[in-house]
């Protein structure tokens, strides 16, 4: 299992954008910003290996929610780990994954997968899109008090959108490609694993005497939690060699034989990461130095141990608030503005 001490764990980062997965980059940087409003061709994407330059000319019209996706899943990245010494930062601080950014992350790999996913799913759902749509395969049988009605989002279709070009480049017969194919899949289970029915009510002045009813996704942070409970859980693998006729083909089996085995819906890793203390180009870690700390804290948010021992620095900081707000019938509020001083711990 992972450990979490005073280092932390993400699953096996190590290398930089060399090998960066392009579907990743795809209309992150600030080149590719309007691809959401401006025709796509394909062939002017750097990088795509065939199957996706493929899928990219075959589904043209949903790749805006493809690279949404990846926006969507970069940004809970940075929530999620916003407290931690590597806290999914990427160039300059922008969404862009240009340059050196941690790679190889089983954390990074599943909430971009799932936030691909997840975007397509909801772009078809919203009728914008001639080849997708709302799911009608899946109503069952009404229940009591309500019928199946609206639009049940087909999670099986952003799905496969995510797993044919998220995992087009996963596939070596190497012990990296099956982790990211693991990790990937878990993101997508994740989001089939949070689906659940959506009512509005009908009936006289509100009432829910019936109620109609679809399958939904939640909200991406529901997601974001979720993984990040896989995460802080992730089983430890190792890696095994055997011939196969196409050569010799890498898996993974899990370290230790007293803890459960992971099920596709867990993370796993086999390498552990840097500290992540100090700037390193070849991982691509920022460090941790200038962070803001919590000075109260004993956990790794905590001055004593994002900062890796080096101590922190204390600046006060004076910020304008509203205060002393009066609600006036009716109906507008109106506050003061109040000069408030704060103290900011930095890390040295």
């Amino acid at each position: 299992m992972a450990s979490f001490g005073y280092f932390l764990f993400l699953c096996g980062l190590s290398q930089a954008l060399s090998s960066y997965p392009i579907w990743w980059s795809l209309a992150i940087g600030h080149q590719y910003s309007s691809l959401g409003t401006q025709p796509i061709l394909c062939g002017s994407i750097p990088g795509l290996v065939p199957k996706q330059l493929r899928f990219c000319r075959n589904y043209v019209e949903i790749m805006p929610s493809v690279a949404e996706g990846v926006k969507i899943g970069i940004r809970e990245c940075q929530h999620q780990f916003r407290g931690r010494r590597w806290n999914c930062t990427t160039v300059n601080d922008s969404l862009a994954i240009f340059g050196p950014v941690l790679d190889k992350g089983c954390f990074v790999h599943a909430i971009a997968s799932a936030g691909v996913a997840f975007a397509v799913t909801r772009f078809c759902a919203e009728g914008s899109a001639t080849i997708c749509g709302c799911d009608t395969r899946h109503k069952g049988s009404p229940g009591e008090g309500w019928k199946w009605g609206g639009c049940s989002e087909d999670v099986e279709f952003g799905s496969m959108v995510s797993r044919e070009f998220a995992d087009a480049r996963e596939n070596r017969p190497d012990a990296r490609s099956a982790m990211n194919r693991h990790n990937n899949e878990a993101g997508r289970t994740a989001i089939i694993e949070l689906m659940h029915l959506k009512c509005k009510c009908h009936g006289l002045s509100g009432s829910c005497e019936v109620k109609t009813c679809w399958w939904s996704q939640p909200d991406f942070r529901v997601i974001g939690d979720y993984l990040k409970d896989k995460y802080d859980s992730a089983s430890e693998m190792v890696v095994e060699k055997h011939r196969e006729s196409r050569g010799w083909v890498e898996t993974l089996r899990p370290k230790y034989n007293f803890f459960k085995a992971p099920t596709e819906k867990d993370l796993v890793y086999y390498e552990n990461s840097p500290n992540f203390c100090e700037p390193n180009p070849e991982t691509g870690s920022f460090g941790t130095r200038d962070r803001i700390c919590n000075v109260t804290s004993h956990g790794i948010d905590g001055c004593d141990l994002l900062c890796c021992g080096r101590g922190h620095n204390t600046r006060t900081e004076k910020r304008k608030e509203k205060c002393h707000c009066i609600f006036h019938w009716c109906c507008y509020v109106r506050c003061q503005e109040c000069i408030r001083v704060y103290d900011v711990h930095t890390c040295k």
